[in-house]
């Protein structure tokens, strides 16, 4: 076990960056005072092969290669003592995803974890998240040149599962990393995707499906910062909710600093109310320095039910509550495709699912 000697002060609540956030809700996991482990979580449940190096070591001889003002990025940088690496070898071509699994329990925890596309690879990491984890973390991803790097997390956490990390993508001259953020557990979970870009050509997507039921609060705040020319960002995320209580944040940042000429970004998120009590907030926001981009915009929507499409698929026999349960994989189906593995898309489906019917939906 660990007591801070920080350099931070805990939350109050009134910082716009902890102003949505449930802070009596984190297991004081914000609070320096409050002790945690830095135990190790992460096993390697498939994708070994030669081109992939897994393994621990100490956290002094890795320096992160970018600052964090987030304030558990720092508790992590200042706790853990061992981080997880995970290196994709030079010019790799990995047919396989390599899954990490993570069960957490119930005590306070950080978790320090690198992952290293290598010059021209090409592969998909895949992290499963389940248990009733009290975790804050860091996950930070280098996209080396040329490097193609799918990155699915999944928070299927057990309903009192507390969550907070700050997951960091570099992105090198004609890289491409595309981000899945799948959040349907915990009771509080506030995960920030943020992205640099190093290098003209490099592109970004970030996905993300979220789905909160009675009590639970999730959170996403997503910041693109685009400092070099001629990059590429794309934003989706889609949420539903459904129960007294529920609540989810979005965060849209993306900034275009002067000098990032050729920049295109769109941000988008979608939100489905499918009760009353639910409340889901949304905030894009979109600062530009420099007038020579290819483009730039965002958009977002909360609403209910499609009284169209409900109407239309019971005017030909199919029943009221079959009828809404299509509709939201319709919803979400956009995102789920995307992640191009059958067995994830159907469990991930199946959990909705399940968290739907204890609703009445």
């Amino acid at each position: 076990m660990s007591t801070l000697t920080t350099n931070y002060l805990a939350p109050s609540g009134r910082e716009e960056a902890w102003r949505f956030t449930p802070l009596k809700r984190l297991g004081g996991l914000q609070i320096p005072e409050t002790s945690t482990t830095s135990e190790i979580s992460f096993t390697v449940k498939s994708g070994a092969s030669s081109q992939v190096v897994f393994k621990e070591i100490d956290s002094a001889d890795l320096t992160p290669s970018y600052d964090s003002d987030d304030l558990i990025t720092k508790r992590v940088r200042q706790e853990v003592a061992r981080t997880s690496l995970l290196t994709i070898a030079k010019d790799a071509e990995l047919t396989e995803p390599i899954i990490l699994g993570r069960y957490c329990t119930g005590k306070p925890q950080v978790s320090r974890l690198v992952i290293e596309a290598g010059v021209n690879s090409v592969s998909t990491v895949i992290i499963e998240n389940s248990g009733d984890a009290q975790i804050g973390e860091e996950i930070e991803i280098i996209v080396s040149a040329g490097a193609k790097l799918n990155f699915v997390t999944l928070q299927e956490w057990s309903s009192d599962a507390i969550h907070l990390g700050q997951h960091h993508a570099l992105i090198a001259k004609d890289g491409e990393f595309n981000s899945y953020v799948i959040t349907v557990g915990g009771s509080v979970v506030r995960l920030n995707p943020t992205v640099d870009f190093t290098g003209e050509g490099a592109n970004a997507n970030l996905f993300g499906l979220y789905f909160a039921t009675a009590g639970q609060h999730l959170e996403h705040r997503i910041h693109v910062d685009h400092k070099i020319a001629n990059a590429k960002s794309r934003v989706n995320y889609k949420g539903a909710l459904s129960g007294k209580d529920a609540h989810t944040v979005w965060i849209g940042d993306v900034f275009i600093h002067k000098g990032a000429d050729g920049t295109d970004t769109y941000e988008l998120n979608r939100n489905l109310l499918l009760t009353d009590g639910a409340r889901a907030d949304s905030v894009p926001n979109l600062e530009i320095e420099t007038g020579e981009i290819v483009g730039a915009g965002h958009a977002s929507t909360t609403g209910r039910f499609d009284d169209e499409q409900l109407f239309y698929l019971q005017s030909r026999g199919i029943p009221s509550e079959l009828a809404r349960r299509l509709v939201i994989r319709g919803f979400f189906a956009e995102i789920i495709s995307k992640l191009s593995n059958e067995t994830i898309e159907e469990r991930i489906m199946d959990r909705i699912d399940n968290e739907l019917s204890k609703v009445g939906v």
